[in-house]
């Protein structure tokens, strides 16, 4: 799909905009997709998930008055959204209030419905790529139902691209065999961390000619810092002590070397030829200046030798041209 589609190297991962863990105003997020546009961005990746639709909302608000053939707009399935009564707040990671609750769909009806309800509150004629969301739990309806539904879709030329979106390798790794998919994002699988997709994912992907898009590879947080301080997330709760460490050896061996923990971060999971992009998450103007520089100078060669050197990198793991001096 990287180059049938064109994808970006890397792009907008919008779960922020939903308000996730801690809330952003409208104007923050309207001028972080701004700074996304200004920086050369393309690339936007959003769900009903995210926030009950307020992302898919911020998004398309930010959006629609740009050139539409100019940018690729990604967002998912499975989880279908209608209006709640109780009140209160969301329970499942975003600071947004409960007017709506997620139903789990994968019936080919519902797949159809997500798309038409994405589509009304992005104020957008067509997405571009639609993936599964997260149908871990769900997996035979969603093979029977959503998959060939979106197969469909793209026959159609409802949409250009789909694939599916999860948290894991297994799953996604059976998934593009059994059916024609054009993309895969897979969050938090494959960093300096964890390079697991090396063993299942990547390999089937690259045979059956789909293009993998890598969401985490800041794992959850423990990677985005140039000095990871304690209490530094890892996989969405508190980095183990070992884990920790390691992180804080490489920021020191990344300085020494005049570079940054987060650009090893973000320069190490594109080297992969199974990637075709990342997708990273920013909730400000700041963070998108921020995160584009970590692609603006290579990392030395000589900071890679280094890890190398003392075995901090997971094994397999490629790095990019050059990185050898």
């Amino acid at each position: 799909m990287g180059g049938r589609l064109g994808l970006p190297a890397w792009g907008l991962g919008a779960a922020a905009l939903g308000n996730l863990y801690t809330a952003v105003d409208d104007a923050t997020a309207r001028a972080t997709v701004d700074a996304c546009w200004d920086a050369g961005i393309r690339y936007v990746d959003t769900a009903p998930h995210y926030g009950l639709g307020l992302s898919e909302e911020r998004v398309g608000a930010a959006l629609r008055e740009r050139p539409r053939g100019e940018f690729v707009l990604q967002t998912k399935v499975g989880r279908l959204l209608r209006p709640a009564a109780g009140g209160g707040r969301d329970t499942e990671g975003f600071d947004v209030p409960a007017t709506r609750e997620r139903v789990w769909d994968f019936t080919a009806a519902g797949v159809r419905r997500s798309v038409e309800d994405s589509l009304g509150r992005l104020g957008l004629d067509r997405v571009d790529v639609v993936l599964v969301h997260d149908p871990d739990d769900h997996a035979e309806a969603a093979r029977a139902g959503a998959f060939p539904a979106l197969l469909r879709m793209r026959e159609e030329g409802l949409v250009r691209a789909v694939g599916a979106g999860m948290n894991q390798t297994g799953l996604p790794t059976r998934i593009v065999q059994e059916f024609d998919l054009d993309v895969v994002l897979v969050a938090g699988r494959y960093h300096l961390l964890d390079a697991g997709a090396l063993v299942d994912l990547f390999p089937a992907a690259q045979r059956t000619g789909t293009a993998v898009v890598l969401g985490g590879v800041f794992a959850s947080g423990l990677l985005a810092h140039d000095d990871p301080p304690a209490g530094a997330t890892y996989a969405y709760g508190p980095a183990p002590a070992a884990l920790l460490e390691r992180a804080r050896r490489m920021a020191a061996l990344a300085r020494e070397h005049g570079t940054s923990l987060p650009a090893l971060a973000v320069q190490a999971a594109a080297a992969h030829p199974a990637v075709a992009s990342l997708v990273l998450g920013m909730r400000s103007p700041a963070e998108v200046r921020r995160n584009a520089a970590l692609f603006a100078d290579p990392v030395p060669p000589q900071a890679w030798e280094a890890l190398r050197r003392e075995g901090l990198l997971p094994d397999g793991m490629p790095l990019p041209e050059g990185a050898r001096p």
